[in-house]
């Protein structure tokens, strides 16, 4: 998702004889490049899950809701287990997890079958989500460097990734659950090679696991859950978006997250220089008025090029927002930093989990594009709250 500020970070561990290795830094990478790939594999899946449930938008946004009540509650469980056990059993576990959920997805033939299989897909994303953030923390405090950014950077690369292959082999023709076999085969594959490397962290019985957000923080907080249901509706929703308003085949459907996904990469990868340039208030209003403007322009263009150009300034508009929200999370002087971090990262990852079932319900009634712009709606308050925020 986003990188976390390194003030943020300060207090989160005590444990100074831990020593950081290059090869903990890949593993890490790996791990975020496993996540971004394995959630990025299911979006050209979603058309043809539809077409082969026969399910109207108003049921397929409920299947989607089990995605993100399994991995919210799995969030909960992986912080608990990650303070107690330690991050490396519970990445190692949930991505093993992730790659064998992933073939079943694509095989689930009754809408019980495919939600079930959905929640606990998400449970493992959602797990995994949670000890690879908390590993990646301590792998860069141990370092005394920031590498959240470049972490990060890598699930993005792992969503373009994924969206691109899964999208290659259903153009060449290939079943999709051959294909999703091949993707776990490459998730499998990359959990093995880092699970030797994965920092041991601390473990510890004591610790709050959730605090309330109070003042300034609910307003962060809200703004991540905006930008963050924007990337979760791209992701579930763009495949059937794009087929169905300007006739792209389900076998394409894919491209537009994958261009979605590429900008995000470069605009992450560039996003500390353009916040040095630019400062965390205007690059808050440029970006979410690039996004609002990305928005539009898939949904207004008259052809499918000019839709694919809206999934790019889309991507590059949102692609700072949340490291900016985040860092401002981080100063802010309401509430200790790491607790404020936590809160942001919640109300984050409830909007990217959660939030396509409520573009689902809003297209089952008003259709799905209309439910896309209450996106450009949400986004609008990135920019309008930006001097707000960064006071």
């Amino acid at each position: 998702m986003s990188a976390a500020p390194h003030e943020a970070r300060r207090g989160l561990s005590s444990a100074e004889s831990l020593v950081e290795k290059p090869e903990n830094r890949l593993a890490v990478r790996l791990a975020f490049l496993v996540a971004g790939f394995g959630v990025a594999c299911w979006a050209p899946l979603v058309p043809f899950a539809r077409h082969r449930l026969g399910v109207d938008e108003g049921t397929l946004g409920v299947l989607l809701l089990c995605l993100g009540f399994g991995s919210v509650t799995a969030m909960v469980a992986a912080g608990v287990l990650s303070t107690r056990f330690g991050t490396r059993p519970v990445i190692v576990a949930s991505g093993f997890g992730l790659a064998a959920m992933l073939p079943l997805l694509a095989v689930a033939d009754a809408p019980w079958s495919l939600g079930l299989a959905l929640a606990v897909f998400g449970a493992c994303l959602g797990a995994l989500d949670v000890a690879m953030n908390l590993n990646a923390l301590e792998v860069e405090r141990i370092a005394a460097r920031p590498l959240m950014s470049g972490f990060h950077a890598l699930y993005s690369v792992g969503g373009f990734v994924g969206a691109g292959f899964m999208t290659l082999l259903l153009s060449m023709g290939f079943e999709p659950l051959h294909a999703t076999l091949l993707a776990a085969a490459l998730m499998a594959l990359a959990v093995v090679v880092a699970w030797p490397y994965v920092l041991e962290t601390e473990r510890s019985t004591q610790g709050p696991l959730f605090v309330m957000p109070r003042g300034i923080v609910w307003l962060i907080a809200a703004l991540a859950a905006a930008t963050f249901l924007a990337e979760g509706a791209v992701l579930d929703w763009s495949a059937l978006l794009i087929t169905e308003s300007q006739g792209v085949a389900p076998a394409q459907g894919g491209l537009g997250f994958m261009l979605f996904s590429v900008a995000m990469t470069v605009g992450r990868f560039a996003g500390d220089a353009v916040v040095l340039r630019l400062g965390d208030r205007r690059t808050l209003r440029l970006g979410g008025l690039v996004a609002v403007l990305g928005v539009a322009t898939l949904l207004l263009a008259p052809v499918a090029v000019l839709s694919f150009a809206g999934f790019v300034l889309l991507g590059l508009g949102a692609s700072n927002l949340v490291p900016v929200l985040f860092r401002r999370a981080g100063q802010q002087r309401v509430m200790p930093a790491a607790f404020a971090v936590s809160a942001v990262t919640t109300a984050g990852y409830a909007g990217v989990l959660l939030g396509p079932a409520l573009i689902g319900f809003l297209a089952s009634a008003v259709g799905l594009s209309a439910a896309f712009w209450l996106l450009a709606a949400l986004l609008v308050l990135v920019p309008v709250s930006a001097a707000r925020v960064t006071r």
